[in-house]
């Protein structure tokens, strides 16, 4: 009986426990379903992304392909106008060119009855044709069809012989319209739409790109000279405006101010404070001996680093001060009293007592500070726009470039997980120390 009662106590305790457990992962599984949404799922579908050739200036690869496929508009707006112009010229034509020009146009017609052999494809295909003629636009759905890799092939070999063909004939002046039958032959080999599928060939060409490295060396130093000041600077203000003083308050509000400034709206302010004719802080600079003349702030390589950091340090100093002064208001003041009457001088208690006890909030305000510095886009964007010759071009903004300016979302993509990787090593990294740091702290306990 005892031995029954202690199995049935166990088991009640198991069922307990089992019970927390799935309480805790209940909890926690909307956050989790919220990041995997938020943070998650954009870079998984980037990722996908970039494993294409997908550029929206190529209406062949303005959309991810794994299959051939056939442009059922294209081929409608080309084949019945060509096969047209070809009895055209048949009918007006000597004898061999005539030979020639039928043998083209049976196997355009031979290629046409392939292609509608298909139920599904006769089917789109005088739907399609229907709303070309009503002069109305075909949805992507219905207007691209798929077709066998060996059907696209032969469709690919017989559109390039006719193409051929028709070019010689053309060069040989034997077409009376001949800029419009060619024209329409190439048309016609457009239409034919083939995979897009490339791997990990965005990853390769990046890599051995100049280029990439030149913004990821300009994003590493921006990142570590900014922070790096910051950090300095924001710990001066926060123990500064930790202590108690008149006005106090006041002080802290006015300190807050640039940080509160849309990051946009300041680097506009500083692109005309750095201006070469007007800028006041070009001419400060200039005057005091820290730029030869004041256009060299945004028209040299040094300068335009130089006033993208300084233009950060400006803004997000109080950032890091605020973070630091959080721990700072953590440290007991008896600490420092026992300390003074020790006769520790203040330096002494800085680096006894501060700064080991502020570690841990120095290495979040790091984290925090270096991950948002990494991905440094709006500041740079719109102060220098990564010039001038790609000197400030940071990863973020040749991602821009990339992808929106030059359209290519499968390179794009690439550089954005790139981005990814490089933020992801960050954080582990700092996470590893702070996690380190904390476990040392609580065995100490």
């Amino acid at each position: 009986m005892l031995g029954g009662r202690r199995v049935k106590k166990g088991s009640s305790l198991g069922n307990e426990k089992r019970s927390e457990r799935l309480l805790g992962y209940a909890l926690v599984a909307p956050a989790l379903l919220l990041i995997l949404a938020v943070a998650i799922w954009p870079v998984i579908q980037s990722f996908y992304y970039s494993l294409f050739d997908y550029r929206l200036n190529n209406p062949a690869k303005s959309s991810v392909h794994l299959n051939y496929s056939l442009d059922l508009e294209g081929y409608l707006q080309n084949y019945p106008f060509l096969s047209s112009a070809l009895k055209q010229e048949i009918a007006t034509a000597n004898e061999d060119t005539k030979e020639a020009l039928a043998n083209v146009q049976k196997q355009l017609q031979s290629m046409d009855e392939e292609i509608r052999s298909d139920k599904e494809v006769e089917r789109r295909y005088e739907q399609v044709d229907e709303t070309l003629n009503n002069f109305e636009s075909p949805s992507d759905e219905i207007k691209m069809v798929e077709i066998d890799q060996e059907v696209a092939q032969k469709l690919n070999e017989t559109i390039d012989n006719a193409a051929k063909t028709l070019d010689e004939m053309k060069e040989a002046g034997e077409l009376k319209q001949a800029d419009k039958v060619t024209g329409l032959a190439k048309g016609l080999k457009g239409t034919i739409i083939e995979p897009n599928f490339i791997g990990l060939k965005h990853y390769k060409d990046n890599f051995a790109d100049e280029r990439l490295w030149k913004a990821l060396w300009n994003t590493t130093v921006f990142t570590v000279i900014s922070v790096a000041v910051e950090l300095v600077l924001g710990l001066a203000i926060a123990i500064l405006i930790n202590k108690a003083f008149f006005g106090r308050g006041l002080v802290r509000a006015t300190i807050l101010i640039p940080w509160a400034i849309p990051t946009a709206v300041s680097a506009l302010m500083w692109k005309f404070l750095y201006d070469g004719q007007n800028g006041i802080v070009a001419k400060y600079f200039a005057d005091i001996g820290l730029v030869d003349k004041m256009g060299d702030l945004l028209t040299t390589e040094g300068g335009a680093m130089f006033a993208v950091i300084f233009a950060d340090v400006w803004k997000t100093t109080p950032y890091m001060a605020l973070l630091l002064l959080a721990g700072l208001q953590t440290i007991p003041s008896s600490l420092y009293e026992a300390a003074s009457i020790d006769g520790a001088t203040k330096w002494q208690q800085f680096m006894k007592i501060t700064l080991p006890l502020l570690k841990s909030s120095i290495l979040v305000a790091l984290l925090f500070r270096t991950l948002d510095a990494f991905r440094v886009f709006d500041l740079i964007f719109v102060l220098t726009g990564g010039g001038p010759a790609n000197s400030t071009e940071t990863i973020s903004i040749l991602a821009y470039k990339v992808m929106f300016s030059q359209t290519n979302f499968g390179e794009g993509s690439a550089l954005a997980v790139i981005v990814f990787i490089c933020v992801a090593i960050i954080s582990t990294i700092y996470i590893k120390i702070l996690g380190a740091d904390l476990l040392s702290d609580s065995a100490k306990k």
